[in-house]
């Protein structure tokens, strides 16, 4: 069940690079302190009434501001009505203005904001050109394995997290391919418009809190109607509001972990079987779908007509139709028809090669 199929997608709106907002913190700060030197050079140039020049007024204004300690360098200042309260004024505000440029420029540098800038600037750069990937919000104990599972299968894919630490361990974790990532709140539009959820297939809502992903069902349902939502449930209470959200499907960790239990107890070497499946890199085995397209050569030829055995090493397990009907180890003679999606046993790169090959017309009837 879907909610809000028929709401307008929101216009995107446009993010601000993390390099340019840093840059910006430094450039603010350097405004002040030139600001600061201006109305020091100026005031002491206004108080000496054409005593001193415009240059030693500046020079004045940055020993004072700099707080070296060269003393009074305009004749005849002690003499001057008003300099030197004007200079005791200039050294508290100066000072001041100075340290916070020091502290801006050095917690950018030393601290590390000018590494996570450019790699967030970096990383938002080849996020702008995503389009047809998965937006996975939360990467906690549920999220770091569905980022494990998503690098595996080699899909594109947006992790957003409210901390940028937990973010760049995972990507430490799991170094296949460097984490394409957003830092903060999922629930935010402007968050997902971050992650291009406009032009994205699928969201995986996969917050701690159900409350938090019903919200954000709705919110990326209103924004990308055509996305395919998987939510995460803790309570079973949870299940319907998420499917009245918007959401395509929600899963239960807790059902699944005590479904997990009892298979462990009553078909063990079932799980040790699927297990090795998946954990085991050199293969990387898994069951994927792979829909027929409507203009595919295919349609209307039996199984054992096409070319799928013999350019592929594809186990086809199941086969489904338009109507939602499943052939379990379909025949030989079955025949594919419109609309149908073939379930498939197949290492990665085999279910790539007969994914590309459909689509493409490189794989299809028998010679």
């Amino acid at each position: 069940m879907t909610g809000g199929s028929g709401s307008r997608p929101h216009a995107p709106v446009k993010q601000s690079d993390p390099l340019d907002l840093l840059v910006g913190r430094i450039v603010s700060a350097g405004g002040f302190l030139v600001t600061v030197v201006a109305v020091g050079t100026l005031g002491f140039h206004q108080l000496g009434d054409g005593l001193w020049d415009f240059w030693d007024c500046f020079y004045m204004t940055v020993v004072t501001v700099s707080t070296v300690g060269f003393g009074e360098t305009l004749p005849g200042m002690a003499d001057v009505t008003g300099a030197r309260a004007f200079t005791v004024f200039l050294i508290i505000l100066g000072s001041g203005t100075l340290l916070y440029f020091v502290s801006t420029f050095t917690a950018f540098v030393v601290e590390g904001d000018l590494v996570g800038a450019l790699r967030r600037s970096r990383v938002q750069k080849r996020i702008d050109e995503l389009t047809d990937h998965i937006v996975v919000c939360g990467v906690g104990s549920t999220g770091v394995h569905i980022i494990e599972e998503l690098q595996l299968t080699d899909q594109k894919f947006v992790a957003i997290d409210m901390s940028e630490e937990r973010l760049i361990r995972v990507d430490e974790e799991l170094p296949k391919t460097e984490l394409m990532y957003v830092v903060g709140d999922a629930t935010d539009d402007a968050t997902l418009h971050q992650a291009r959820i406009e032009h994205a297939r699928g969201v995986i809502a996969a917050l701690h809190d159900d409350k938090q992903n019903v919200f954000l069902t709705i919110s990326a349902r209103a924004l990308n109607p055509r996305a395919r939502i998987v939510a995460k449930a803790i309570d079973d209470s949870a299940d319907q509001k998420l499917l009245r959200a918007g959401a395509d499907a929600v899963v239960s960790p807790y059902r699944i972990g005590g479904m997990r239990m009892v298979s462990e107890m009553i078909r063990p070497r079932v799980l040790e079987f699927l297990d090795l499946m998946v954990r085991d890199r050199q293969q990387n085995l898994r069951i994927e779908e792979i829909p027929i397209p409507d203009e595919s050569s295919l349609i209307g030829t039996a199984l054992r007509g096409t070319d799928i055995r013999k350019t592929t090493d594809v186990l086809v397990i199941a086969v489904r139709t338009a109507e939602g009907a499943y052939t379990y180890n379909p025949g030989p003679d079955t025949n594919l028809e419109e609309g149908m999606t073939l379930i498939v046993l197949a290492a990665t790169a085999e279910v790539g090669k007969l994914r590309d090959g459909i689509t493409d017309g490189s794989i299809g009837r028998s010679a």
